[in-house]
């Protein structure tokens, strides 16, 4: 039995999705990804689902990917696989969402954890939130949409700001560029997550919330979704050179990496 990595819970109408790797501040491994995806395929194909929530168990939303257990699968295949029945949780791959998705994040939103924030509809964090997008000093790039959606959700430079340093910010930073919609007192996070989805569900026509969707997700760009094809792909060169290797052993090491450009 492969161990509950991401709980799952119905009220009514309202799924509710928890990341539940708490131990290790819920960064991501290969199985977490695997049964998120899963969660997010059950939200997709059921009708009697009308909204959702994503939230972390513990005192920390996620720490991203676990680099050591994710970058290996990457470089071999060029891309996190979807298991049968699942969705991609980042939501880019090209096939349109019909269920919105309320976020709530708390203590470290790291990488992957922004860009589950980006992929989701509304958002909600705690005050103590901090934010960091720090793939450049892994010597890879964001590869699950933050280059896409940030410079559209918060403006070029106030994307840039942060895509290209990887410096930490905070919940107040993520309300004033539009990374969040809502902040709240430490512990209501979730609480206040599950007060919108449900009104979502419990106000909105089904059917309208559907279509508004459709509507707003047909107004994206194509050129748009072109580049979310390649940020996998393109991703494997920069973790295949000199830099990327780097970025890695620092990462595992626990140190500050020193990049040469190659």
């Amino acid at each position: 039995m492969s161990e509950t990595l991401i709980t799952t819970e119905r009220h009514d109408h309202v799924f509710l999705i928890g990341l539940n790797r708490p131990q290790k501040r819920n960064a991501f491994t290969l199985e977490m990804l695997r049964q998120l995806a899963l969660a997010c395929g059950e939200l997709e194909a059921d009708d009697d689902l009308w909204a959702g929530v994503l939230f972390a168990h513990g005192d920390h939303f996620t720490a991203g990917l676990d680099l050591g257990d994710v970058a290996p699968e990457i470089q071999a295949n060029g891309t996190l696989s979807v298991p049968e029945g699942g969705r991609q949780p980042w939501r880019l791959d090209g096939v349109p969402y019909t269920t919105p998705i309320v976020t709530a994040v708390q203590g470290w939103c790291i990488t992957l954890g922004i860009e589950l924030l980006l992929a989701s509809d509304v958002r909600v964090a705690a005050s103590d939130t901090r934010f960091t997008q720090l793939e450049v000093q892994r010597g890879i790039y964001p590869f699950g949409g933050a280059t896409i959606r940030m410079p559209r959700e918060a403006g070029w430079g106030n994307a840039m700001r942060w895509l290209l340093t990887g410096d930490e910010f905070d919940a107040a930073e993520a309300y004033r560029i539009g990374l969040v919609q809502e902040v709240v007192e430490p512990g209501r996070q979730v609480e206040r997550a599950v007060e919108l989805a449900q009104r979502i569900a419990n106000v909105a026509a089904p059917l309208g919330v559907r279509a508004t969707l459709a509507s707003a997700q047909a107004a994206i760009p194509f050129a748009e979704r072109e580049a979310a094809n390649g940020l996998q792909p393109d991703v494997i060169p920069l973790m295949q050179s000199a830099d990327g290797a780097e970025g890695l052993a620092s990462f595992v090491e626990r140190r500050p990496a020193r990049f040469t450009g190659r």
